[in-house]
């Protein structure tokens, strides 16, 4: 008997809309899933072609033996856009995701036109000379937290890094994107989100990006955005966004759509 062979997109419920000479690859960051890109889904898609699919945070694809998180989602970042046969696209990576696009855009520079990392940071951690936010003795609270109550964490977390005083209702609907996630896995990914330090991929990146970052950015400074503006490899610039959060695709999607269409030339 031989058993059909389930494609790499049906796994990640890869979907494409619109058309236009520029194609976008959308990726979204820890926690979430391509539903946080409906608010400026519908203007993107008259203007461009646009992908987008779901990373597997079950702990299936997330739990690749002695590889870590990073490598392994580029691995499967490379190894979609290669099934679907997409090629120079605009891959346009939110929080984690800008990352993973580095490593995948250092491996194959051939699939990228421009990478556009919204809300990215090599490294979460301050260290001497590096500002990246947070303290050593903070993260650790916070996988202390995540322990001993997952959901109550999720809920509070939603709300400081979507801004729940602002957009109650989307810091809610990231709350349980969170809570739909195994408490187990969602621990050890944002172990190795907090305590991983990336910023030697930023050299071998040579295709050009746009590195977006809000001012007042819940998780990454614009110090660290600054930084990762000057260590990249290949022409890079940089767009300060003037919103509240981590999330502008919820939060600030007007400015974010005229930052995106600058960025592409649209």
């Amino acid at each position: 008997m031989v058993v059909a062979k389930k494609c790499l997109a049906d796994a990640l419920n890869a979907r494409t809309l619109g058309s236009g000479e520029i194609t976008l690859v959308l990726s979204h960051g820890y926690g979430a899933d391509q539903t946080i890109w409906e608010e400026i889904l519908p203007d993107l898609a008259e203007r461009c072609r646009v992908v987008l699919f779901n990373w597997d945070f079950s702990g299936g694809t997330a739990a690749t033996s002695g590889v870590s998180i990073y490598w392994a989602f580029s691995t499967t970042l490379i190894d979609l856009m290669d099934e679907m046969a997409l090629r120079s696209v605009v891959f346009v990576g939110h929080s984690m995701a800008g990352m993973i696009g580095c490593i995948a855009a250092a491996e194959r520079p051939d699939l990228f036109r421009r990478l556009v990392l919204l809300g990215a940071s090599p490294r979460y951690l301050n260290s001497d000379g590096y500002e990246g936010g947070f303290e050593m003795s903070e993260v650790q609270g916070m996988f202390t937290t995540m322990e001993y109550d997952f959901h109550s964490w999720a809920r509070t977390f939603a709300g400081v890094v979507v801004g729940a005083a602002a957009a109650p209702a989307a810091a809610e609907r990231f709350g349980e994107s969170l809570r739909r996630m195994s408490p187990g896995v969602a621990l050890a990914l944002a172990k190795e989100v907090f305590l991983s330090d990336l910023r030697a991929v930023l050299s071998a990146v040579n295709v050009p990006c746009t590195v977006i970052n809000g001012t007042r950015d819940a998780v990454v400074p614009m110090a660290a955005a600054e930084y990762v503006q000057r260590k990249l490899g290949g022409e890079a610039s940089l767009v300060a966004l003037d919103f509240d959060g981590h999330f502008p695709q919820l939060t600030a999607h007007h400015i974010l759509l005229h930052t995106l269409y600058s960025a592409l030339g649209l």
